[in-house]
């Protein structure tokens, strides 16, 4: 069975994850290293993917650069989400070979891998036909959006972006209320803090969905990797 790196790289710019993410892209499409998992926060920023709807992001330009949040479009499938303090921001680089090939079944599993997580926490998480994501009833706790990367050197995808956990409670209030989020108006959005009533920190989290990420990826083992060397990838 296959390992998988594991990277937690705390707080960092999105531009700069998403550069990370680019190199490592690349060099496990060549089969130069291993799957890779980041795990991370951000500071405020909202993303925006290829489903672009303009009228979803809903402040202007100058109460953006006040309250200090950054805007990116991006590759990812769906429309716009918020990245911000208190949420884990999980990035798998997969290679997923051609043959055999199930886009659907990956995104099923990102999602399966948080509902087990909620489940630690006595929660009940579920899905949502038309959407992807995880909920708790109608209130969304993480956002999922997904880029699958045609390997250079190997007949299948390297995937890349993920998913967004919404630990702490404010962040659903925090930056969510800027944007229409994901493009869905008739439900809202929540974090672990709000629906356990417990203090929780992102790094604890972080810790608890490996094992949830190995048993449902079916992983052999994990490796802790320094975030020197994810940063030495980029540097090359």
């Amino acid at each position: 069975m296959s390992m998988l790196d594991t990277a937690k790289l705390g707080r960092i710019e999105y531009g700069e994850a998403w550069d990370l993410q680019k190199a490592l892209i690349r060099d496990i499409g060549a089969g130069q290293r291993e799957d890779t998992l980041l795990l991370l926060e951000h500071p405020p920023t909202y993303t925006i993917g290829t489903d672009r709807h303009p009228e979803h992001l809903l402040m202007s330009p100058d109460e953006l650069a006040s309250r200090g949040i950054a805007v990116f479009e991006i590759d990812r499938g769906g429309d716009i989400t918020y990245h911000g303090p208190g949420q884990l921001v999980g990035y798998p680089l997969l290679y997923l070979d051609a043959e055999g090939l199930d886009l659907h079944k990956y995104l099923r599993d990102l999602e399966e891998v948080l509902i087990r997580l909620l489940a630690e926490f006595g929660l009940v998480g579920g899905r949502k036909p038309e959407y992807t994501g995880v909920w708790i009833g109608d209130r969304k706790v993480a956002a999922i959006g997904v880029k699958f990367n045609r390997a250079r050197a190997r007949r299948g995808f390297v995937t890349s972006h993920g998913f967004a956990f919404n630990v702490k409670r404010g962040v659903e209030q925090e930056g969510f209320g800027g944007i229409v989020p994901c493009g869905i108006q008739e439900y809202g959005v929540t974090s672990l803090e709000v629906e356990t009533g417990l203090t929780l920190e992102v790094e604890e989290i972080a810790e608890r969905v490996l094992p949830h990420f190995r048993d449902v990826f079916g992983y052999g083992s994990l490796r802790t990797v320094t975030e020197a060397a994810i940063r030495s990838t980029a540097a090359r």
